[in-house]
């Protein structure tokens, strides 16, 4: 196997230097002043980290936007996390990014209209309820009660969590996921179940560690005709999306990582396979791999299954370790890397003229009902 980090390459044609990017995101933020706070996800370029005022995983970052006094919040990310970021703040801050382009695969595999249709199928045929259809949705259910409780990814649309908010669900991180499906089975009662979306894998590993079977689980998706049998059978409906670059991770990715490094680590995230999961010496959050790397000791070589730019970063901060992408083919997330420093150059230098660009809007409907699943998110 590659015993280095594969080099980032993909990229776009372009006239001008990083360094004259660099130089004109510089002169734009110094014009800007407090008046502007640039936000940038883990996965994103180091072009573009580099003049983050702030860097994080999604929900962390749109709290710090909201705790800002800044006027101007420019989301170096995906479209979710703008639109999170959005619901967070105040009217009088103003959410955009560098180019609304940058969407999710995942977050874009479950739609309002498919999950409503989901939905509704769930309760007609399995004889199960709306929360919402007790006096308080909040209750503990009992062992005879057969609720349908709604919980969402972070990594989802806006809508999907205003429709989990509406129906007395909940949103969950990869950090707290089971927490929060612990939370769900509460109020889903002996007899109900959890529709989970928009991620499968995340869903399936914490299922697992809080002591389910496969058989507890089943996958709905929208473009085949459901097993309604097996579904019944199960405790949580998992939604059929995925993460395009955590599919890449591999068991053999791992086996060829330890035969060559006998005593290697392997951390991954949980929107891995399973199988990938259950190989790896630890699985979680962003920040959680980043911990790991800080935390293992001096010499380690550790094997990461996560989107490239992170594991590129993780290996040039901490020299006295060696760090790897288990893939050594994979390149950045194609979203992701669609912020690229001239879109970030270009947004500043809008705002400075008081053009109104790339704007991420949610109205106020969405955002209460959001705010609402968000809410008991943080109460658990």
């Amino acid at each position: 196997m590659s015993l280095g980090l594969p080099l980032v390459s993909c990229s776009i044609d372009d006239a001008y230097s990083d360094e004259e990017y660099r130089d004109r995101i510089q002169k734009a933020k110094e014009e800007l002043g407090d008046r502007v706070m640039i936000l940038g996800h883990h996965y994103q370029r180091d072009s573009i980290v580099e003049h983050a005022d702030a860097t994080g995983d999604s929900f962390r970052l749109s709290r710090m936007a909201a705790d800002s006094t800044a006027e101007h919040i420019v989301f170096c990310g995906v479209h979710f996390m703008a639109e999170s970021a959005d619901i967070l703040t105040n009217d009088q801050q103003i959410v955009s990014m560098p180019t609304t382009r940058a969407g999710c695969s995942m977050a874009d595999m479950a739609n309002l209209p498919d999950v409503e249709e989901c939905w509704h199928t769930l309760l007609d045929e399995l004889d199960l309820s709306d929360p919402i259809s007790r006096e308080n949705p909040e209750e503990l259910a009992t062992e005879n009660d057969n609720f349908l409780v709604p919980v969402t990814y972070m990594n989802s649309s806006a809508a999907l969590k205003a429709f989990v908010g509406k129906h007395g669900g909940i949103v969950c991180t990869s950090t707290n996921a089971q927490g929060v499906l612990e939370w769900a089975l509460g109020r889903a009662g002996g007899l109900g179940k959890v529709l989970f979306f928009p991620d499968q894998h995340l869903g399936r590993n914490t299922a697992s560690k809080m002591g389910f079977e496969l058989d507890d689980m089943a996958v709905w998706n929208p473009q085949t005709i459901p097993n309604i049998d097996e579904i019944n059978r199960a405790k949580f409906v998992l939604w059929h999306g995925y993460c395009s670059v955590h599919q890449r991770f591999t068991v053999d990715q791992i086996d060829r990582l330890r035969d060559a490094f006998p005593n290697a680590l392997v951390v991954v995230h949980p929107e891995c396979d399973q199988k990938v999961v259950h190989a790896a010496d630890a699985d979680g959050s962003t920040d959680f791999i980043r911990r790991f790397c800080e935390e293992a000791p001096p010499g380690s070589i550790i094997g990461v299954g996560t989107e490239i730019n992170l594991v590129q970063r993780l290996n040039s901060q901490y020299p006295d370790k060696e760090i790897h992408c288990l893939d050594d083919s994979v390149c950045p997330c194609s979203t992701m890397y669609m912020i690229h420093p001239r879109f970030l150059a270009e947004q500043l230098e809008s705002i400075i003229n008081g053009d109104r660009r790339n704007i991420i809007t949610i109205d106020k409907q969405t955002s209460k009902d959001a705010i609402k699943a968000l809410n008991r998110m943080l109460e658990v």
